[in-house]
């Protein structure tokens, strides 16, 4: 008898031993750590937080269905508060001390290149959601928005076809507007053009009446912004004030999207171009129901634009690849994502694996009376992003 209940004893304590060791096993909390890194202060708050707004929807749809690899996705947020040196630092912490698998965020140029250096000295990963000026592709970011193919060069090509050859500058004083405009320069010469006065501004800029009173004198054809953060409040005040409307002299916009209209005011910018790769007007079914969950979550008065559309594609892009390669790690993610498709709000989009950039449809449309933008153009198919503009013989030497 004595026997028997001393086996049972080990029986019970070799099973107990077992299950304690897979209890050890099985971590009580399974999550991976994202580092989301915007400006939620300063001058780019106005543009920055509703694109973190469509990170955190993507990320909450994500946790709701199960996840990612089985694991709920843990946000660790911090502000770059519309400085490039605060942008790296915080980059900086997020990986090295938060552990992130990987980073959404930034807008400028400016903090782009300030994290770029970060991310590729310790090997981490940035989902990076505007158009930009292109001349980079780093193995270290994944490009959610326009190369300049695929926003400036098309819009150019509208504005000369359609409104006139005359064309004013006017930018913030910092990469993305000088590039973009060099850029420019370089097809208003091949075609024909003229660029007839080019201004650059400090990023918080708020006094335009001597750019207006450029504007006035050279009576340019169309106005190309690149203009980012509260200037542009500032300056589409001060141009309808002065009596300059979109009937007179319009705007081509490459920095204001639907999400930037109201905040702005409508009646200063309706009649002005816009030139982008979605709107929120875009006619889909995915759409429509990414529109409806963004109100619902965050506002019915909070509009969706390109940049929020792009960042909600990386996330989703972020875990269709993570799947993929079956780990969080940066190298396998990287290479799986190459060539993935997804059906986005804007329609069909494919990360191309030679340079890590989207291809994408070519958007030009109208501010109408309601604050929502007209389509007045797109692409007939995605269009293959060229950040190099190599395929251009008029931008040799750019």
């Amino acid at each position: 008898m004595k026997r028997y209940f001393t086996r049972a004893v080990i029986v019970a304590a070799s099973i107990l031993c077992i299950l304690t060791l897979v209890s050890c096993k099985k971590p009580k909390k399974k999550y991976v750590k994202v580092g989301i890194l915007h400006s939620l202060t300063g001058t780019m708050s106005i543009s920055e937080v509703g694109v973190r707004d469509a990170e955190l929807l993507a990320i909450k749809e994500l946790n709701e269905a199960g996840g990612v690899l089985g694991c709920q996705i843990k946000i660790v947020e911090e502000d770059g508060k519309s400085n490039p040196r605060m942008f790296a630092e915080k980059a900086r912490k997020l990986l090295e001390e938060d552990k992130v698998a990987t980073i959404f965020g930034c807008w400028t140029s400016d903090s782009r290149k300030a994290v770029k250096k970060v991310v590729e000295e310790d090997y981490g990963l940035l989902w990076y959601p505007v158009q930009y000026e292109g001349f980079e592709a780093s193995p270290n970011i994944m490009y959610m928005g326009a190369a300049p193919n695929q926003q400036v060069v098309p819009a150019i090509d509208y504005c000369i076809t359609n409104i006139g050859k005359r064309i004013y500058l006017l930018g913030s004083d910092y990469i993305f507007p000088r590039t973009a405009n060099a850029i420019i320069k370089a097809q208003l010469k091949n075609n024909g053009g003229t660029c007839v006065g080019e201004t650059y501004v400090p990023m918080h800029e708020a006094d335009f009446s001597q750019v207006i009173k450029e504007i006035q004198k050279l009576k340019p054809d169309v106005i190309i912004n690149t203009l980012n953060g509260n200037s542009n409040q500032s300056f589409f005040s001060q141009l309808k004030y002065s009596g300059i409307d979109a009937d007179t002299i319009p705007v081509m916009s490459f920095s204001v999207s639907d999400s930037e209209i109201k905040s702005i005011g409508i009646e200063k910018l309706k009649g002005h171009y816009v030139a982008w790769n979605y709107f929120e007007s875009t006619a889909s079914a995915k759409n429509t129901r990414f529109v409806s969950a963004y109100k619902k979550e965050f506002g019915q008065n909070k509009a969706v634009g390109d940049p929020e559309e792009a960042a909600y594609i990386a996330v989703n892009l972020w875990a269709s690849a993570c799947t993929r390669a079956g780990t969080f790690d940066v190298e396998p993610v990287r290479i799986a994502a190459k060539g993935l498709t997804y059906i986005a709000p804007e329609g069909m989009v494919t990360l191309e694996g030679s340079n890590q950039h989207l291809n994408k449809i070519t958007r030009i449309g109208k501010i109408n009376e309601k604050g929502q933008i007209d389509e007045l153009y797109s692409s007939e198919a995605p269009v293959r992003p060229d950040p190099y503009l190599s395929t251009y013989a008029w931008a040799r030497g750019l």
